[in-house]
């Protein structure tokens, strides 16, 4: 797989959108939204699934579950009592929440905020690969905030992000021009997703993405809890050069729900030293760039 960059001139488009030089030819990436042996779940797997998906999207309706766990919506209506029994979720009509929301959003704080030693070592790795009056495109998470936390030096950046946390971060920073899609709240990564966030990237171009996930192993690729993401991940994939996966090492060699595609969507792999030395060996043989913080 191609190793180059993009020239770091800009341009505006029609929209007035600052974009930049366009990118070189990547190769094409897997279909998006296919669940990994959904339909095989039994009860409390399926369960543990469908909090995951929760605590990814913040909500969910029946239908959408029963669908993509291929299910019928009387079972997906036990496994939400059961959810909201065990203190996890609050039914409402039509589907459920989890129960965190409410206090998280006020709080403007991120849901998954585990193993942040190694993030915060991840975070100052990736920043130190953003260079002056670069586009630079930011996924959402908590890994990815802690690159914009070490972004305050740089200068000129133009910045493309759908976490409004991050927007806020890098938006208080007078050099910087932050760009945000539209597209539908998440509460658990205080992020916009959806089609319509996707269809903002379209003739957007950037030299990197920062890109997150939920789970990265050689056989389902790069996973994710909830299928709401996929869309826009695989648009900000398609507007950039060079695509970086910010991973922490307990995220390799485990599989979610979702899957966006195989590892060829990826160039580099920026993880911490927990990385298992064939893990390692293998992502290199793949031809993706390993950085260890």
């Amino acid at each position: 797989m191609a190793k180059g960059t993009s020239p770091k001139s800009e341009m505006k488009t029609g929209r007035g959108k600052t974009i930049a030089a366009p990118k070189a030819p990547r190769a094409k990436s897997k279909g998006p939204g296919l669940t990994v042996g959904a339909g095989s779940l039994l009860g409390e797997p399926r369960r543990m699934k469908m909090l995951a998906w929760f605590q990814e999207a913040g909500s969910a309706r029946v239908r959408d579950l029963a669908e993509a766990f291929a299910v019928s919506e009387v079972t997906v209506r036990q496994d939400l009592e059961r959810l909201e029994a065990e203190g996890h979720i609050v039914r409402e009509h039509g589907g459920a929440y989890l129960k965190s929301v409410p206090q998280q959003v006020r709080a403007m704080a991120l849901h998954h905020l585990v193993n942040m030693d190694a993030k915060r070592r991840i975070g100052q790795a990736a920043a130190a690969l953003v260079e002056n009056h670069e586009t630079i495109v930011l996924d959402a998470g908590s890994t990815i905030t802690e690159i914009a936390m070490n972004l305050g030096d740089r200068e000129g950046l133009t910045v493309i992000t759908n976490a409004l946390n991050i927007a806020l971060i890098l938006g208080a920073i007078p050099t910087y021009t932050v760009h945000m899609p539209g597209g539908q709240f998440k509460a658990p990564t205080l992020s916009l997703s959806g089609e319509r966030s996707a269809d903002y990237f379209e003739g957007l171009f950037a030299q990197k993405l920062f890109l997150a996930t939920a789970a990265v192993s050689f056989e389902a690729g790069l996973t994710f809890p909830a299928i709401a993401d996929i869309a826009v991940k695989r648009a900000m994939i398609k507007s950039a050069s060079k695509i970086y996966l910010a991973a922490d090492s307990t995220k390799i060699g485990k599989t979610s729900f979702s899957s966006l595609g195989g590892i060829e969507n990826i160039h580099c792999l920026i993880t911490d030293s927990g990385i298992r030395d064939e893990d390692h060996r293998a992502f290199l043989d793949a031809g993706i760039e390993v950085i260890v913080a």
